[in-house]
């Protein structure tokens, strides 16, 4: 555990209590000097960033654990070899004037904390000889560049090692995203067959959620109306709940919407009319502020026609920043797991510099850090979540995909997202009102 000052003070484990709180009080003096006010102040640059490592124990121990703001999830390395490294890309050139590091049982002896602009040249901010674990907070180191990597050259045990966290504090060159802004709502996976006479009915409670938070608009993504989304069951359940709102929703269908007997979307289509169809089609875009958002059917991700549609769309398209919704996600944590269908659409996105996409499918909450279409972690990749929690039944999470920085199984609620000029953050709210997950601050490619 360490007591970080701008000269490097170490205290190992088994020091008597005096020692202890003389260096605290030295360390709260040294911290007070006009030359480390600003150190203090500067916000966590690191949360929600790409991750890397030298290795894995295992899929679920991953590099993004270790920048996902959750003490519960960590990153492990492989056992018993180094060096070993870990590293985030923060998306920017950056000063950086603290690093906090958060070890688990397996921890570092000896490791040095560097910074890089290009990834391949590094330079020392910190190091540490004789580490025993705990927390270190390196308060006062100075150094410039993109990336930053805690890399390891002797275990403190016979395992790897492990981080709950790393934090890294300073400022980004060019500053938070700013501008006008706009709220949306979104959600997937919404009316099951039910009513507010039922207390275990959730569709209810997530509208009157969307409609008390009162957004620009509102999209869906998918399976809308649950289980054949025939035009009865639309009017006997959506429409009773955020049906309230249909006038300012943007939705897509999901596969529950082509079960109709009536034939495929059938009763999708009769229900939302223009709606679902402002170009006459099951997938259409339009502007807002600096955004251009994409509504997409994945049902037919196979058929030409959309696909040649998209690729006109966003070659015509004049905004900065893009959004893009459907049904099903290329990649999840949850029962249905990762659906390949949408690759190709990912890679059409990815080369227009897509920001933002947002799936439904998966009955559960999701976000994932900025990766490619081949699930490779890039400060340049498009962001997902999966957000469908509208009102159906939850899933369990099965399986922890690379990339995951944060799951929610069984709490319905909503995405509150944030737009701005330049950038998007958003909130999942619960049903009882309280923010169960806040993302990073994203700026657009």
């Amino acid at each position: 555990m360490r007591l970080n000052t701008s000269a490097r003070l170490s205290l190992p484990r088994g020091r008597n209590r005096v020692l202890l709180v003389v260096l605290a009080l030295l360390g709260g003096l040294l911290l007070a000097w006009p030359g480390r006010a600003g150190a203090a102040a500067d916000p966590l640059i690191s949360l929600g960033k790409p991750a890397t490592a030298s290795s894995a124990e295992t899929s679920s121990l991953g590099a993004a654990n270790a920048f996902d703001g959750d003490t519960a999830t960590r990153w492990a390395s492989a056992e018993g070899k180094d060096p070993q490294w870990i590293r985030v890309d923060l998306g920017a050139t950056a000063t950086i004037s603290r690093v906090k590091l958060s070890w688990e049982a397996a921890y570092a002896k000896a490791y040095r904390v560097e910074v890089s602009q290009d990834g391949a040249s590094w330079t020392a901010l910190a190091e540490e000889k004789a580490g025993n674990g705990g927390t270190d907070d390196w308060n006062g180191v100075t150094g410039k560049g993109r990336y930053l990597r805690i890399y390891g050259t002797a275990r403190g045990t016979s395992y790897g090692y492990s981080l709950y966290e790393a934090e890294v504090y300073g400022t980004l060159d060019g500053g938070p995203p700013t501008g006008k802004g706009f709220t949306v709502v979104a959600a997937g996976d919404i009316a099951a067959q039910c009513t507010a006479a039922d207390s275990g009915c959730a569709h209810p409670k997530t509208a009157a959620l969307a409609r008390q938070i009162d957004p620009k608009f509102y999209l869906t993504m998918g399976d809308n109306q649950y289980d054949d989304a025939r035009i009865a069951d639309f009017r006997a359940y959506y429409d009773k709940t955020w049906g309230a709102f249909k006038a300012k929703t943007r939705p897509v269908p999901g596969n529950h919407e082509t079960y109709d007997p009536a034939g495929a979307l059938a009763g999708y289509k009769a229900y939302f009319g223009n709606i679902a169809y402002p170009q006459g089609k099951s997938y259409y875009s339009y502007d807002e502020g600096n955004w251009h958002f994409i509504a997409l059917d994945s049902n037919s991700f196979d058929k030409a026609a959309q696909i040649d549609w998209l690729k006109a769309d966003l070659a015509a398209n004049g905004k900065q920043c893009i959004a893009a919704y459907w049904h099903h996600p290329l990649y999840s944590s949850g029962g249905h797991g990762n659906d390949p269908v949408s690759k190709p659409v990912w890679k059409i996105l990815y080369g227009a510099k897509a920001d933002l996409v947002l799936n439904g499918h998966d009955h559960h909450y999701e976000r994932f850090a900025p990766q490619d279409p081949d699930g490779k972690a890039t400060a340049d990749g498009i962001v997902e979540i999966v957000g469908g929690m509208g009102g159906a039944e939850p899933y369990p999470i099965e399986q922890v995909q690379p990339n995951s920085q944060k799951r929610i199984s069984g709490q319905y609620g909503v995405l509150k997202l944030e737009f701005t000029d330049s950038g998007y953050g958003w909130t999942y709210v619960g049903t009882d009102g309280q923010v169960k997950d806040t993302s990073p601050k994203y700026g657009c490619h």
